[in-house]
């Protein structure tokens, strides 16, 4: 009903000058507007105001110049995404969703305020973050895809900042570079089919009719994404699963029977079909992790102070120890060392680097190296790695780089990063103005009075 007011409002608006229409918003009839027509997409008064409830604080100037302004913006990304065939994955999307979600909920204190703030259910706030999440990434695919033929020599890097003042020059914050070791205590057998035998319980109670697999993994899933929603996942490809979770969710034709038990890096599940379309799958499913004794942590914390102990009297090094010594997946192929990912925000392209932030590694290990010299070993200590599982972990500080002023003998890929980012942002805002001329935009009166930061909008 929504989308068919949207429609009408804006052929209205295009052909016979209305500005004002109903439509349903919720579930009662609500006056909205359409401000601005970029294409053939309305942009409504209510989206204005969505965002500026949501972004107001972060918002520099009129929000109701700003807001209606980078709604255009995106609109014209989103229409060259769907020229261009740019495809975001649910997995690309799903984490920052629920990361968004976590927050919001705690900034509203229940689960059940955040729904009476935005009057609907947590299905719809996520289903419409989902949304909004998938654009933003698409934004980026197509930010990325403008600027890839964008390269820099040194040459052109060192002629930019050759007349640069040094008091000008990007402040480089404290960073560390760090190795790490990580084991998993065993986990004893008995324990495993402790677990196991529970999931198979699960499943006897659901097949019995006794309970529904929703409720069961609303109360007792350990995968707290999921088991808010009774154990549904979003739709998944094969390759965005663990692929022996994969094999089995992959395997399931019938929604009414529940898979045998299948481990996974994450732990045990059983899971539910809920429907699969083409090489997509949708599935609910509990997770259960076995829990560690602590004989067993207490011997993996030995055996690791004995490797801390080889390692400080140099019988091997760090990068020889950890390809062998090490359950780290992410980091034992590369001699222990951790790698920093970050979102070029010009480009929206990933960019690897060695180099932390303390309030960007794992808060167990910045605790940790916060207290160490370049060079040395740490205790071990325990932590939760990336596939949330307790292991034990041993840190060595390889580098500590002090704050400073960025140089091009220290900081070139910094300062090249400068100038990257200068000229895409160039091309990005030639880009839009081109796209502004061959695009139609129709503005209401009432919402031209502004000083646009790509005046053509107003033609």
């Amino acid at each position: 009903m929504k989308l068919l007011g949207r429609l009408l409002c804006a052929f209205a608006f295009l052909f016979g000058g209305a500005q004002m229409c109903l439509f349903a918003q919720s579930p009662n009839n609500v006056v909205d507007e359409v401000i601005w027509v970029v294409g053939d997409e309305a942009i409504l008064r209510s989206d204005v105001e969505a965002a500026r409830l949501d972004f107001g604080a972060n918002i520099q100037g009129n929000p109701y110049c700003v807001i209606p302004e980078q709604l255009a913006i995106q609109k014209l990304f989103l229409h060259q995404g769907q020229l261009d065939s740019v495809e975001v994955t649910t997995a690309d999307v799903m984490p920052n969703v629920e990361a968004r979600l976590n927050e919001l909920t705690m900034r509203a204190g229940s689960k059940e305020k955040l729904e009476e703030y935005y009057h609907k259910t947590m299905t719809q706030i996520r289903e419409m973050m989902f949304e909004s999440m998938r654009e933003q990434f698409t934004v980026q695919k197509v930010r990325a895809n403008l600027t890839a033929d964008i390269k820099v020599t040194p040459a052109e890097v060192r002629r930019f900042f050759k007349d640069v003042p040094e008091d000008s020059l990007p402040w480089i914050p404290d960073q560390v570079e760090v190795q790490i070791m990580t084991q998993q205590p065993r986990i004893p057998q008995e324990e495993i089919e402790r677990v196991k035998e529970e999931l198979r319980d699960y499943t006897d109670r659901i097949n019995s009719g006794e309970t529904s697999f929703s409720t069961l993994a609303t109360l007792y899933s350990e995968d707290p994404g999921s088991a808010r929603f009774g154990g549904e996942m979003p739709e998944y490809g094969r390759a965005e699963l663990d692929p022996a979770f994969a094999n089995v969710a992959f395997s399931l034709n019938d929604p009414k029977t529940i898979s045998k038990v299948v481990e996974s890096e994450y732990g045990f599940h059983i899971i539910q079909l809920v429907e699969k379309r083409g090489d997509k799958v949708k599935v609910r499913h509990i997770l259960r992790k076995p829990r560690l004794d602590q004989a067993d942590i207490d011997t993996t914390m030995m055996r690791m102070d004995s490797i801390a102990e080889d390692l400080r009297k140099e019988k091997y090094t760090f990068e020889e120890a950890a390809p062998y010594l090490s359950d780290d997946k992410d980091t034992r192929n590369n001699r222990g060392l951790m790698m920093n990912s970050k979102l070029d925000q010009i480009s929206g392209s990933e960019v690897r680097t060695s180099r932390f932030q303390l309030q960007e590694l794992p808060p167990e290990v910045a605790k940790v190296v916060s207290t160490m010299k370049t060079g040395e070993i740490s205790d071990p200590f325990m932590m939760v790695n990336s596939k949330d599982k307790e292991v034990c972990a041993i840190v060595k500080l390889k580098t500590h780089i002090k704050a400073h002023r960025a140089s091009m003998s220290e900081d070139f890929q910094v300062l090249k990063n400068v100038v990257m980012n200068k000229l895409q942002e160039e091309k990005i805002n030639q880009w839009i103005k081109d796209k502004q001329k061959s695009t139609y935009v129709r503005i209401n009166e009432d919402w031209r009075d502004c000083e646009f930061e790509y005046p053509g909008w107003v033609k």
